[in-house]
């Protein structure tokens, strides 16, 4: 419950942010997320230390899976869901 807390006080700093200003923060706004991440990696490291899971080999394995169901040639560009390019 507290990772979801975290990931949502990231959340809030770019909730009415244009995509460009999301791209070119204030140094004070991003030193307050470089803060947030920073919680959401010790409350995700916590985890999964606790599960006995490898976040960085669960993160290959998930790049893996997301290339086999959306392939680069068929959803660059789109936003569907893999089972609407079958």
């Amino acid at each position: 419950m507290a990772l979801s807390v975290e990931v949502a006080e990231i959340v809030e700093h770019f909730q009415w942010l244009t995509e460009e200003q999301s791209q070119n923060l204030p140094s004070e706004r991003l030193a307050e997320v470089r803060e947030e991440i920073g919680d959401v990696m010790i409350y995700l490291t916590e985890l999964a230390e606790k599960l006995g899971i490898d976040p960085v080999q669960a993160a290959r394995e998930k790049l893996e899976i997301n290339g086999q169901k959306y392939p680069a040639e068929l959803v660059k560009g789109k936003a569907f869901k893999y089972t609407e390019y079958r």
